[in-house]
């Protein structure tokens, strides 16, 4: 198999622990504390990019284009925002004008964001590009 094939199937893995705590804190900070859903997806998105670097750096990509750290988490963060403004695009049309509940509208964005996250975030993080 690949490492393209290969990376994208432990990042699936990775994504799924990641989305697995997002729903938890979406779910608790709507369920919970009354939170207003955009706002709920907004910090639950969040948590999860720490899950997803965490398990990537450890087990889904092993070249680093980066020697620091903070930079790389940085860059992966702003990746996410993309990934974040996406989400809360997709969930805001799903609930407002599909009539989807907001759990079922995190789903559908999560769907949406996740080739985009990986490709970017292998491509600008974690290829090493030969110099031509």
């Amino acid at each position: 198999m690949n490492i393209f094939f290969r990376e994208a199937i432990r990042y699936s893995a990775a994504s799924a622990c990641a989305l697995f705590l997002d729903f938890i804190v979406l779910w608790i900070l709507v369920h919970y504390f009354s939170w207003w859903y955009l706002a709920a997806a907004t910090a639950s998105f969040l948590s999860g990019v720490f899950v997803a670097y965490s398990l990537s750096v450890k087990f889904v990509f092993k070249h680093r284009r980066l020697h620091d750290r903070r930079a790389e988490f940085l860059g992966f963060a702003a990746v996410g925002t993309l990934g974040l403004a996406v989400n809360a695009a997709v969930m805001f049309v799903a609930v407002r004008y599909l009539g989807l509940y907001y759990l079922a509208a995190k789903c559908v964005a999560a769907a949406f964001t996740f080739g985009c996250n990986f490709v970017s975030r292998r491509q600008l993080l974690f290829v090493v590009h030969s110099s031509a």
